[in-house]
């Protein structure tokens, strides 16, 4: 079985384990007009190494394609907080399905825009779980007006900049790379 035929499989698990605390939608006609042609893959800007991760993994094709995501893209400078060494040992080919961990982690199932997520911060007396592409878990809260995610280990990461929609999603910037249980 090819990654790309299982990375939908855990797509198409993932939209339909959507539950009321993690409201995932599809992208709204809407936004996919005002985004044009610009998807997940191509809208990425100023996050080089986010993605040169992305394509080193193979994901490039499914934040191309037309199903919807939430792409929580940490900026080169979170990438840089890391331990030495370790995004050049996460880039190798041999350590490709690492790096797929990492990445999926950041990627959640239909489109939810900072919004949606602080209403289900909200509904959920001050946090909510949201599930991951990779079949993690992130717990988001509210620190002031900031927006922030939590790994399964504790590590928690800012939203810096939110709801830039795409064709076929939404990206929301964030401070720290969040890393899946192991």
């Amino acid at each position: 079985m090819t990654k790309a035929w299982m990375l939908a499989c855990v797509a198409a698990l993932s939209l339909t384990a959507c539950n009321d605390k993690n409201t995932a939608e599809p992208a709204s006609e809407a936004a996919a007009e005002a985004a044009g042609d610009e998807t997940l893959a191509t809208g990425l800007g100023d996050n080089a190494k986010f993605a040169a991760a992305i394509k080193a993994a193979g994901l490039e094709p499914a934040l191309a394609g037309p199903t919807p995501y939430t792409v929580l893209v940490p900026s080169d400078a979170a990438f840089d907080k890391l331990p030495a060494g370790a995004v050049d040992t996460l880039m190798m080919p041999e350590a490709r399905k690492e790096l797929t961990a990492v990445l999926t982690n950041h990627i959640l199932p239909g489109t939810m825009l900072a919004a949606d997520i602080g209403k289900a911060i909200d509904a959920g007396g001050g946090r909510t779980q949201i599930a991951t592409l990779g079949g993690g878990t992130l717990t988001a809260t509210r620190r002031g007006d900031r927006i922030v995610f939590a790994d399964a280990a504790g590590a928690t990461a800012n939203a810096m900049g939110a709801d830039a929609e795409r064709s076929n999603g939404v990206i929301h910037q964030i401070d720290a790379v969040l890393m899946p249980t192991t």
